[in-house]
């Protein structure tokens, strides 16, 4: 019987961008954020006070979660005259998904 460990290892990493990796996983370390990503994929664009009546947390806690899906280019945030609003960037989505794959 062999165990899982027994794999013959080539001596090489493989080719995974590990920034990229570390932080996409940083953005989604918290469920809060994990939270917000869902229901922007679930339901599309969102403008900020909706995402604030989501989650049991204060609007200002909520975007400090926002700012942190942003600057990993997870979702992106346009302005209307009084407004933001939020979506997935389903590039960047597209870009997770192949790096946790190549793990």
């Amino acid at each position: 019987m062999t165990s899982c460990c027994d794999v013959t290892s080539t001596g090489t990493l493989p080719a995974v961008d590990a920034e990229q990796v570390a932080q996409l996983c940083k953005a989604l370390a918290h469920p809060a954020r994990v939270q917000l990503l869902c229901y922007l994929a679930a339901y599309g664009a969102c403008y900020f006070g909706n995402l604030a009546d989501i989650l049991p947390l204060s609007p200002s806690t909520i975007s400090q979660h926002v700012t942190i899906l942003k600057d990993a280019g997870l979702i992106l945030g346009s302005s209307d005259a009084q407004r933001v609003c939020y979506c997935i960037n389903p590039e960047r989505i597209g870009q997770l998904k192949q790096l946790i794959n190549a793990l």
